[in-house]
């Protein structure tokens, strides 16, 4: 296993430059690592969680799911299709250099050429600078999610990722689950420094000295981030004190982590769709609106829900929950296997047929058990199914490639409505605008397309609601996926250390704020 000890980071220690003289020294153990430390390798919940620990969104959410000023301090509308952010000055990268327009602008480059990224960039034709502090994010025509867009813009250092390194590659290289200087090496301006990461083993932050919030009563000096996939070994370690900080806390677990002493169970409702595609590319069965009806019909989602979650989730019917722009309370789930039956009758596969299936097994609360329960149920209507699951580092470059004719996924919308999904999830796979990056259903409707596009211009949120709802429902009718349910989010931690403050909906711990107390 190789450990990497950040450049930067030895040279800081080096130096003798001193961290926070505060705090706390503590450990917290997730069900996996980041895969990289690229912040636009990978458009997922442990890159983001890692982005906002390393790096600063220009704007971030609050719980409340209000945007805070973040390194843009203050922003404005100037006309239909410009935004302008003013950006904090004073601002270091862990490097030593200095925040200005020029990064973001940078920033902005690569994310418009990030394969994960590019679609929700999509939207704008440039962000420019106006002056050393001063950015325009400029929109192709009206659009409604500028904010929303702007906490995925988390400015690198550009002066420190440009040049060659000593084997002559480009430091701004973006590679997909490779091993690029990027991926390895990292100056951002977050509360953290990353000082060693041996990946699948551990990744070790300090406190940046020179961290610009001097507001912030955060005072976690040193964190180490441990991956542990086993649910109950995860728990067992905190109940033992061998971690600070755990998350998930799987449903099983959770009457456990209550009772102990000195520890707090902290949980939120979720948003996170989890589904599965079905690839029509590699299965022809799957080409048969039919056979995928009858697939959603065989999963009883609800009573995956009840058995398997515990009741610590909601079984989903359509991509969106209740409260996001698109929701109808018309799309239910429908678990009926007598229907199920008749539909593979009446699509010629009354004997059934044969299919592979993926799914990880330390990405989503119970994914691997979520997955063998669906595996029985598509049993009952004669589809046998081949199942693997596979650790996330493992399962992503799988899932790259649509490796099986049913893979899962989950999904959080930053945009907090539904267009987000189908723009990943359902929408016509394109490699030059980003679209359906994380289709691997392979499910394509030009309809479905002009209404997600023509949502994303509509500045008026009733109309706007009304064309995702369009959407949604030709989804459901198309059976475009298997909706499983939306996943609550439960951590668990030492009574020392004060969560709930920095916890959200997207699962993204502001550990930068993290107070620890008497520790």
């Amino acid at each position: 296993m190789k450990t990497i000890k950040t450049k930067l980071a030895v040279a800081l220690m080096a130096a003798g430059l001193s961290f926070s003289a505060a705090a706390a020294d503590i450990k917290v153990a997730y069900d996996a690592d980041p895969v990289s430390l690229d912040p636009h390798e990978q458009l997922s919940g442990g890159t983001l969680q890692m982005s906002h620990m390393v790096f600063d969104p220009l704007v971030r959410y609050t719980q409340e799911l209000d945007f805070e000023p973040r390194l843009a301090e203050s922003w404005e509308r100037v006309d239909a299709n410009t935004f302008r952010f003013k950006l904090r000055q004073g601002v270091k990268f862990h490097s030593g250099n200095e925040l200005t327009a020029d990064d973001v602008v940078w920033t902005f480059k690569r994310l418009k050429d990030s394969p994960d990224f590019k679609a929700i960039f999509e939207p704008y034709t440039d962000l420019k600078k106006v002056d050393n502090y001063t950015v325009e994010l400029i929109s192709k025509g009206p659009y409604p999610l500028v904010l929303q867009t702007a906490t995925y813009i988390f400015p690198m250092d550009s002066k420190f990722y440009s040049g060659k390194t000593a084997d002559g590659k480009d430091k701004a290289e973006l590679v997909k689950h490779g091993n690029s200087f990027a991926s390895t090496n990292v100056s951002g301006t977050g509360p953290f420094i990353v000082t060693e990461r041996e990946q699948g083993v551990k990744v070790e932050f300090q406190r940046f000295a020179d961290y610009w919030d001097k507001e912030s009563k955060g005072n976690v000096d040193k964190l180490t981030l441990v991956p542990i996939k086993e649910d109950a070994t995860r728990v067992a370690a905190l109940l033992s004190g061998g971690v600070d900080m755990i998350a998930p806390v799987a449903p099983n677990d959770h009457k456990r982590v209550q009772q102990a002493k000195g520890i707090d169970l902290v949980t939120l409702p979720g948003t996170r769709i989890i589904t599965f595609q079905m690839n029509q590319s590699s299965n022809e069965a799957l080409k048969d609106v039919r056979v995928r009806q009858a697939i959603v019909h065989a999963i009883n989602n609800e009573g995956i829900v009840k058995k398997i979650m515990k009741g610590f989730a909601t079984a989903a019917g359509q991509q969106g929950p209740s409260g996001y722009a698109g929701y109808s309370d018309e799309l239910v789930p429908r678990y009926d296997v007598k229907k199920a039956k008749q539909l593979m009758k009446e699509a010629g596969y009354e004997k059934g047929f044969k299919l592979t299936m993926m799914a990880p097994n330390n990405r989503y609360v119970n994914d691997a058990k979520v997955a063998q329960a669906a595996a029985a149920m598509l049993s009952k209507i004669g589809i046998k199914v081949d199942l693997k699951t596979l650790p996330k580092a493992q399962y992503w470059p799988e899932f790259d490639v649509c490796a099986a004719d049913m893979m899962m996924i989950g999904w959080h919308s930053d945009t907090e409505d539904s267009a987000n999904f189908s723009e990943f999830l359902t929408m016509t796979r394109n490699e030059e605008t980003g679209k359906g990056q994380y289709n691997c259903g392979h499910y394509s409707n030009a309809e479905v397309d002009k209404l997600v596009e023509a949502s994303n211009v509509e500045t008026d949120p009733a109309k706007r609601a009304q064309i995702l709802q369009k959407v949604e429902a030709t989804l459901y009718n198309e059976a475009a996926f298997v909706p499983l349910h939306w996943q609550n989010l439960a951590w668990g931690a030492s009574s020392s250390l004060q969560i709930k403050p920095i916890v959200n909906a997207m699962n993204f711990p502001y550990f930068g704020d993290l107070v620890v107390e008497g520790k």
